[in-house]
């Protein structure tokens, strides 16, 4: 996929660039707590700085519902960036109006100006073309650096391009580069390893990443809804009813490609005091009780999945095998992981994605293993569907 970039504009000395980023990250107490974000942001902020433009920063954080929420102001990544660009990052407490002007109109080049959290407006999320337009009046030149959520249609990524030159920053451009290697230059043999809770979220990943790969091995609670339209007793473990039918027909579809697991842990109550019973699928039925909850694929299915692990050229992981947050409770999770990065380290080409895996492989410190991590959740999923995501669709070469 060939997208404008950066690197194609001629002259940014001294231009306005808007650069939407993606902040949205943790913060307690006015510190700043999971910092990747934000230096992934660094190799496009630091290229306009080169070419000494004037910066404009904007983002999101978290979910004010359009009101403005002293807690998510954007004010104290102020600190960090300061930290990572050695320079004296300017900052405004709104996204519009005079103050915002005001500041803007006394930048120069080289100089950086972050702006507060474009959702304080409603109309951010409503992709309004007024409010796109406010955004568009500010530069000369937009600069999506945000891939993250480039699968979002908000006004600073999918209507301000319709007022502004549009270009691809570098990390977006990193993003994309990765994730089409891993659906459009396929190296095989080619596995997917697919966990999480919600299949609704996950299915028509599953069923794109079917039609391209050799094997899609499943786990974590999505699998539950496979289980369970085979009439398998899954006790009280969470599932989806609406999309039984779904993952019945899906599993029949591709029954030679997708792979369930052979054993799961299980445990009558969800604690870290719980004790773990293991079961093989064939033996479910013979629990006559349903008071009990699937926690983790078990360890044969650890030893099973890692067989097709080790034969891959290509990897994908996103996704938990069960509920790694009790630690007693991550086995299978944690043994998953260390046989991707295992593998991605050495033949596979591995991309990882997703807050709850990447969370996993740092505590085991395996993430800088894979060849490719990225920072996206919902746009990596949606980019794997095989979409074309509205904040990408506008920087597409013609």
């Amino acid at each position: 996929m060939k997208l404008k970039s950066i690197k194609q504009i001629k002259n940014l000395d001294s231009k306005l660039v808007l650069v939407r980023v993606d902040y949205n990250v943790t913060i307690k107490n006015g510190r700043v707590l999971d910092t990747e974000r934000i230096e992934r942001s660094y190799s496009t902020i630091n290229y306009l700085l080169k070419k000494r433009a004037k910066i404009i920063l904007m983002a999101h954080l978290g979910r004010p519902k359009g009101e403005v929420v002293p807690e998510l102001s954007l004010k104290p990544i102020v600190k960090y960036l300061n930290k990572i660009t050695r320079r004296k990052v300017k900052f405004v407490p709104d996204c519009l109006g005079s103050k915002v002007l005001n500041a803007v109109s006394k930048l120069k080049a080289g100089q950086i100006l972050l702006l507060e959290n474009l959702r304080f407006y409603p109309q951010e999320k409503e992709n309004e073309s007024k409010f796109a337009r406010q955004l568009a009046d500010l530069a000369d030149i937009y600069v999506n650096s945000a891939f993250s959520v480039s699968h979002r249609a908000h006004a600073s990524v999918s209507a301000i391009t319709r007022y502004l030159p549009a270009y691809a920053g570098l990390n977006l451009l990193e993003e994309v580069e990765a994730l089409s290697k891993v659906i459009r230059s396929v190296k095989r043999p080619a596995i997917a390893i697919i966990g999480g809770v919600k299949i609704a979220t996950k299915i028509n990943v599953i069923e794109n990443l079917a039609k391209k790969y050799d094997y899609i091995l499943l786990g974590g609670a999505l699998v539950n809804n496979f289980f369970r339209s085979q009439n398998l007793n899954i006790g009280k473990s969470i599932y989806d009813p609406q999309d039984l039918k779904l993952a019945k027909k899906l599993y029949q579809k591709y029954k030679e490609k997708i792979v369930l697991p052979i054993d799961v842990r299980t445990v009558k109550k969800i604690s870290a005091q719980g004790k773990i019973e293991t079961y093989r699928l064939f033996e479910l039925n013979k629990i006559k009780s349903k008071n009990f909850y699937i926690i983790d694929i078990g360890p044969k299915t650890q030893i099973y999945f890692e067989s097709f692990i080790k034969q891959a050229q290509t990897l994908v992981l996103n996704g938990p095998m069960g509920m790694f947050e009790i630690e007693k409770f991550s086995q299978g999770s944690n043994y998953i992981a260390q046989a991707f990065a295992l593998q991605a380290k050495g033949p596979a080409f591995g991309v990882v994605g997703g807050g709850e895996t990447l969370t996993i492989l740092e505590q085991q410190g395996l993430k800088k293993w894979p060849d490719f991590v990225s920072t996206a959740g919902g746009a990596m999923l949606e980019f794997l569907e095989g979409k074309t995501l509205p904040g990408i669709k506008p920087l597409k070469n013609n």
